[in-house]
This record gives C-alpha cells, sequence and structure tokens, in this order.
C-alpha cells in the first residue's frame, strides 16, 4: 500500500511559479508511476502529467504543456510538479496518483490509478 501526501499549493497571482510535492510512503515507490490530476469547481477532475517509475518518460495536457515539468526522485519517494507562468485558468485542487507497474510507461486516465493523495489547492488570481 501507498500513501501520497501533496504539498506546496497556495494562492499565487498569474505569472508567477509553484512547485507541488508528492510525498509517498513504503519502500516500493520506484514501482509505481505516478500522475497528477487537478479538479476545478463544478468540473471533472482532468489529467495534468504522468511520469514512469523510472522518470524517463513524461507526458502531459495540451493545456499545461511548456509551463509544466513533472519530475521524480526514487531516493527521496516523491513526485514534484513545477509549475510556471500559472494562469488563473490553473486554479483546481491537485492530486497525485500511483499505479503499480511492472513497465516503464505513464498513465494519463484517471480510472487505472490505485492509490490518490488528499490534494492541494491551487488559486491564481488575475
Amino acid at each position: 500500500q501507498v500513501q501520497l501526501v501533496e504539498s506546496g499549493g497556495g494562492l499565487v497571482q498569474a505569472g508567477v511559479s509553484l512547485r507541488l510535492s508528492c510525498a509517498a510512503s513504503g519502500r516500493t515507490f520506484s514501482s509505481y508511476a505516478i500522475g497528477w490530476f487537478r479538479q476545478a469547481p463544478g468540473k471533472e477532475r482532468e489529467f495534468v502529467a504522468a511520469i514512469s517509475r523510472s522518470g524517463g518518460s513524461t507526458y502531459y495536457a495540451d493545456s499545461v504543456k511548456g509551463r509544466f515539468t513533472i519530475s521524480r526522485d526514487n531516493d527521496r519517494n516523491t513526485v514534484y510538479l513545477q509549475m510556471n507562468s500559472l494562469k488563473p485558468e490553473d486554479t483546481a485542487v491537485y492530486s497525485c496518483a500511483a499505479k503499480f507497474t511492472l513497465f516503464n510507461n505513464y498513465y494519463t486516465r484517471r480510472e487505472v490509478y490505485d492509490y490518490w493523495g488528499q490534494g492541494t489547492q491551487v488559486t491564481v488570481s488575475s
């Protein structure tokens, strides 16, 4: 079992940067692909970014490509989401999720993830 805890959210102005962290418990963190998702009020949860077990493969939603960067440190059991040039439409609760996998793939569908964190609020004012 994996427990995930997000941190790093906050209230910021448009154009600035934030870095979210997703800290995981357990000894087998490197066996999990990780995804970041977000949910704005009144909207469905949507995919943001994903990273493979090794960190060698990443994938981004079109809405964040070129602005957000996902990375991981398996020694620290942590995945990061660096968010630059934030926009008001990035306002949402951001959650990380973990999927156990034998393959070095990333995953974009929320339904395939096994474990979820509670989320951290990101609010971007204009």
